[in-house]
């Protein structure tokens, strides 16, 4: 009986060093964080918070701030890193295929299949990130890019204000109709967007600025009617104005338009919204893409396939992106600072879209948007689709404009209003290079 007792204290001891041991384990999880929306400590800004946030909800948690600060751009200091193991555990994505080129980027589809926020993830996002079938990054920010109206310049005009599902003619006409040079007014803020969109009002089969899920589409007929399109707006945007004609404008630039009042459409993301509630002494709302889409800007993060903890990786990672109950600590934290969530919500609720929607006041355009983010166009091509960079602006075709030689692709489009060539003359040339960019790069993925 003695020798029974004396066995089971030992066990008892046992169990109790094992779980001390557990116990000391679960306190000294550190993970490293790297991104660049974290300012500095001194500044301390929402982000911060929410990490801050994160640990004290989380005490067996420690999270280090990687300082990326040094010389050159941020895969570069990235592959530094991997060259010395020293990748962060979580880190904020500029160009994931090259991560999953490199297999640094975890698998975490079993992770998300069971996280009820992840069902709430609009589509765009989730095959945004989805990589032969496997999820390979986390989408921590979402914006609706599109047009933005000022309700009260149309109203002064007698003029019916675009609103969320307007037809494209409508649209067109109404923007036409608003802008009067003269009286310091445009009917667009710029001519180049339209390039990114008008293809998808043409063919429902393609996306951003052409692209169909494999190929860009440049010598298409719904291509070559966009960029006839930006031409023919050219007269009531920026690009417009002659020196004299920008003179009778308050503004020094399209991005200063829209608080000026000086402009009826304006094309920009969501990440205006913070500036538009606190600043904009006019009624306005979001108009989206004509035929009621958006597009979508998107940021990624990456958890380390060489992290320690997988599952508490993610964890923060999630706290940081699609996470509900994330979200809600970081509108309270932006509430407290007395102003808007820089980010709208990740995952699409009813109950996440009325808290956003608590700080801009009455939108319904806004609100529409939300509500339909599926289907968005997603515009953030280069950070996910391999090659999309050199078939979009750095590859060169091998031609020549005027006394500029060997153009990269950036330069064709920002110029294509400058009179030195036809589009249509090059459009075939342009999508042969550019799809066999995207083979090319795309066949180098594992």
């Amino acid at each position: 009986m003695k020798a029974f007792t004396k066995l089971a204290t030992i066990s008892l001891l046992l169990v109790l060093m094992l779980s001390i041991g557990m116990s000391v384990q679960a306190q000294t999880v550190t993970l490293r964080y790297a991104n660049w929306n974290v300012g500095t400590a001194e500044e301390n800004n929402v982000q911060r918070q929410l990490v801050a946030a994160y640990m004290e909800a989380n005490p067996g948690v420690t999270v280090e701030f990687v300082d990326m600060s040094g010389d050159g751009r941020w895969d570069e200091k990235l592959t530094n890193f991997a060259a010395r193991g020293e990748l962060p555990d979580v880190w904020m994505a500029d160009v994931t295929p090259y991560y999953v080129q490199n297999g640094w980027a975890a698998d975490l589809t079993e992770l998300v299949s069971a996280d009820p926020d992840w069902q709430n993830v609009p589509a765009a996002l989730k095959n945004a990130v989805t990589y032969s079938g496997k999820i390979l990054a986390l989408p921590t920010a979402q914006f609706v890019m599109g047009y933005w109206v000022n309700v009260d310049l149309f109203d002064a005009a007698n003029l019916d204000a675009p609103a969320y599902g307007v037809s494209l003619e409508d649209f067109v006409a109404a923007t036409s109709a608003v802008a009067d040079v003269g009286q310091g007014v445009l009917g667009l803020n710029e001519m180049e967007p339209i390039i990114g969109w008008y293809p998808s009002t043409q063919d429902s089969a393609l996306g951003w600025f052409g692209f169909d899920g494999t190929h860009m589409n440049y010598n298409s007929a719904a291509f070559k009617a966009a960029v006839d399109a930006a031409l023919e707006a050219q007269p009531i945007t920026w690009q417009g104005l002659n020196d004299e004609q920008k003179t009778g404008f308050a503004s020094q630039g399209p991005w200063e338009l829209f608080l000026n009042q000086e402009v009826g459409a304006q094309w920009d993301g969501g990440w205006v919204v913070p500036g538009y509630a606190q600043n904009a002494t006019f009624n306005w709302d979001f108009v989206g893409i004509p035929g009621g889409n958006q597009a979508m800007v998107a940021d990624l993060l990456v958890v380390s396939a060489t992290t320690a903890d997988l599952q508490a990786a993610y964890d923060f990672a999630k706290w940081m992106s699609f996470s509900s109950e994330g979200y809600a600590r970081e509108a309270e934290l932006a509430q407290a600072a007395g102003g808007v969530p820089n980010r709208m919500p990740v995952s699409i609720s009813a109950e996440s879209i009325d808290l956003y929607m608590s700080f801009v006041g009455d939108r319904p355009g806004l609100r529409q948007a939300l509500e339909n983010l599926d289907n968005s166009l997603l515009e953030s091509l280069a950070k996910i689709v391999p090659g999309y960079v050199n078939a979009r602006w750095e590859g060169k075709p091998g031609i020549d404009i005027g006394e500029n030689q060997d153009v990269n692709l950036g330069f064709i489009f920002g110029n294509v209003a400058s009179g030195q060539f036809e589009f249509s003359n090059l459009s075939a040339q342009l999508e042969e290079f550019a799809n066999t960019q995207l083979d090319e790069a795309r066949a180098q993925l594992p």
